[in-house]
């Protein structure tokens, strides 16, 4: 499998999203927002998941937009206020109130521990890169060539350090957040050890 195989949409919508994610992201950030979406299409190939490309696209772009601090609430937890964003945005899609309402539930299930794919495909296939990309979970889940490929064009650029600092202030500032349970259960360990950042993965 490589990228070529993949589903990635082009699509208005997902256009306008990326513009909007490489506007307020890092660098870093919009990387891990890419790779989100390809580790997801990568792994619903390779188990025959079927899901909307232009709903998971766009939810990956948006799914940590609520750690930036254009976007981060003093009162909601990021991937809330991330929905609340993906929201928004698909009003200016253009996309009907059911569509909003699905990209807003698949940004909030990706700091859930699991999401099955019959409930939510998209969420499901989002828990599952996220969780790869980020603290290295399952990564022989996806073929190694991918991975390399994908790395490869969209790097690491210092994620790990990056992500940690804004779950510890996320957690400092919202204690009873997805993210400071993260912290308390040791995600800077995983974080730490992904074997992404490993040479030559």
């Amino acid at each position: 499998m490589t990228m070529d195989d993949l589903v990635i949409p082009d699509t208005r919508a997902c256009r306008a999203a990326l513009e909007v994610a490489s506007a307020y992201c890092s660098p870093a950030l919009l990387n891990h927002s890419v790779r989100a979406y390809l580790w997801a299409a990568g792994y619903a190939s390779a188990h025959d998941i079927a899901f909307d490309p232009e709903l998971l696209y766009v939810s990956a772009m948006f799914h940590d937009i609520g750690l930036v601090k254009e976007f981060d609430s003093h009162t909601v937890p990021f991937e809330e206020a991330g929905g609340h964003v993906a929201w928004v945005f698909g009003a200016g899609a253009g996309w009907p109130v059911e569509r909003r309402v699905r990209a807003s539930e698949v940004i909030v299930r990706h700091m859930w521990d699991a999401v099955e794919v019959a409930l939510d495909p998209e969420a499901h296939l989002l828990v599952f890169s996220t969780s790869l990309d980020i603290s290295g979970q399952r990564p022989d889940a996806l073929p190694a060539g991918l991975r390399t490929e994908v790395l490869a064009r969209y790097p690491r650029l210092g994620l790990g350090e990056e992500f940690l600092a804004c779950f510890r202030n996320q957690a400092e500032r919202k204690p009873d957040s997805s993210a400071a349970a993260s912290v308390r259960q040791g995600i800077a360990a995983r974080i730490s050890a992904n074997p992404l950042d490993a040479p030559g993965v």
